[in-house]
């Protein structure tokens, strides 16, 4: 049984590798551009990069693998790639079992995910009815979140627009940066890293590690 140090009322979820399995998709589309250029993409570099701004991330694999492109000129060829990936996005094991768990007790839940809007609802393309369960989406492009994950601000918004007290609120995150963010914030944490991560013990720091949603029981939540 797993449990938090206190009782929360209000969840707020990050959304790749957390509720959605996209990794792999980013991981497919990064590939084939540095590809070209006899580069590989592999969990050395994306463990430093998942759950930050695209920018933040673009500028460091640009200027980790010497890319003769610009961060720019890199995310507008993944965008590329991604509008055909992204919409067949799976559900990670476990997730939409505990949102519609949550959803049928009540609990308030939103959604704070780094991704620009237009890419947030391609990825929900075969998710639309659970993710409606969401009162809150707050997005990284949002002009009210002046500086991404680490920072708390995406964390601060969603509990502000939740009408939530960041205290009473536990954040489930996959990647160092989010769980910093979300405990900035003042929240619980509960982290569910990506078996590949390297560095693990980034997210030691988090209420909770476990290794999938599906451990997760609303009722030993307190919720």
């Amino acid at each position: 049984m797993t449990r938090l140090f206190r009782a929360a009322t209000h969840v707020v979820f990050d959304m790749d590798g957390v509720l959605l399995d996209t990794e792999r998709l980013y991981t497919e589309a990064t590939q084939q551009i540095v590809g070209r250029f006899g580069r590989t993409y592999d969990w050395s570099l994306k463990s430093h990069m998942i759950g930050r701004p695209a920018m933040d991330s673009a500028r460091f694999l640009v200027e980790r693998l010497e890319l003769p492109l610009t961060p720019e000129a890199y995310l507008a060829e993944r965008a590329v790639l991604l509008e055909t990936l992204m919409p067949a996005a799976e559900a990670m094991p476990g997730a939409r079992e505990l949102v519609e768990g949550l959803a049928a007790r009540g609990v308030p839940m939103a959604l704070a995910t780094s991704s620009a809007r237009p890419l947030f609802h391609l990825k929900i393309t075969r998710h639309r009815g659970w993710f409606a369960h969401f009162r809150v989406v707050v997005t990284g492009d949002d002009p009210r979140i002046a500086h991404g994950k680490p920072a708390p601000d995406i964390y601060l918004l969603a509990a502000r627009e939740l009408g939530a007290e960041p205290a009473a609120c536990v954040a489930v995150e996959d990647a160092p940066a989010g769980v910093e963010a979300a405990r900035a914030a003042g929240m619980q944490v509960i982290a569910v890293p990506d078996p590949n991560l390297e560095g693990r013990e980034r997210v030691e720091s988090a209420t909770l590690v476990v290794s999938s949603l599906r451990e997760l029981v609303p009722a030993d939540l307190g919720l």
